[in-house]
């Protein structure tokens, strides 16, 4: 197969998984699920790209492995988050804005996700689909570096978690751990994946190509539905604590505390 085949099969297996995901929202009402496929789906096209591509099967072990182990994390740490919790502000907003017609506008949000999916599952594809002997020592730094990534993101998330179980913090900022250096490290580590998943695919066929995963992931998470989104729910629901945070903590880039603002 083509590697426009495997992109033109993974987004039929994708737009399926995202049509599930939809009958749970039209189920129970919570468009958050969305997330939890998006992460889910990269797991599963990872695997299938492993399986079934011809590349070298170290490689494609590997690419099983590192895009499995971080999709299924994520996946289901946001659904218990889903399960539990309402439903995530942003979606809120969007159905405040959208007003009617919701499951079809909610239908189409999905699909352009699936788009999304395997426009992200690229680096996996290149990296399933090359025959050279797997260990060039891009492929080994990115190892290293998805795992220290992988690491710091499932602690971010651990520490969020841990401050939202005790009582008494309801309407006050995180500043545990990781969140004292970044307002936002989970979505850091997450932009790192990315950068380590392209690393791991440079020494491919076409390999440049995937850069354009953690570029695409940068640009989402800075300008569209990562750290604008959530921070307008936070000024709304905290006030001027979220915007003390603003003024004495890095947006992003974990880095020492700024001084702090009169």
């Amino acid at each position: 197969m083509s590697i426009g085949s495997y992109l033109t099969a993974a987004l039929a297996l994708a737009g399926g998984l995202m049509l599930v995901a939809w009958f749970v929202y039209r189920a129970t009402d919570k468009a958050s699920w969305v997330d939890a496929f998006w992460a889910g789906n990269l797991a599963v096209l990872a695997a299938w790209y492993a399986a079934s591509a011809g590349g070298d099967p170290t490689r494609r072990v590997v690419v099983a492995a590192v895009g499995v182990a971080w999709g299924l994390r994520l996946a289901v740490h946001i659904a218990m988050r889903v399960a539990r919790g309402p439903e995530d502000p942003r979606y809120v907003a969007l159905r405040a804005e959208w007003k009617t017609s919701l499951p079809m506008r909610f239908l189409r949000f999905y699909m352009v996700q699936a788009v999304v999916d395997v426009a992200l599952s690229v680096p996996f594809l290149l990296m399933a689909l090359d025959r050279a002997p797997f260990g060039r020592i891009t492929e080994i730094a990115g190892l290293v570096l998805w795992a220290a990534a992988l690491a710091g993101e499932s602690v971010a998330d651990a520490q969020l978690a841990r401050f939202k179980r005790v009582s008494g913090t309801k309407g006050r900022v995180c500043r545990d751990g990781l969140w004292s250096v970044s307002r936002h490290p989970n979505y850091f580590f997450e932009w790192l994946v990315w950068c380590a998943l392209a690393l791991m695919a440079t020494g491919a066929p076409w390999g440049w190509v995937a850069w354009s995963a953690p570029v695409m992931m940068l640009y989402f998470l800075l300008r569209v539905t990562g750290i604008p989104l959530t921070e307008q729910q936070a000024v709304r629901s905290k006030g001027e604590e979220y915007r003390r945070y603003q003024r004495e903590v890095s947006a992003f880039i974990p880095m020492p505390r700024k001084a702090k603002s009169e």
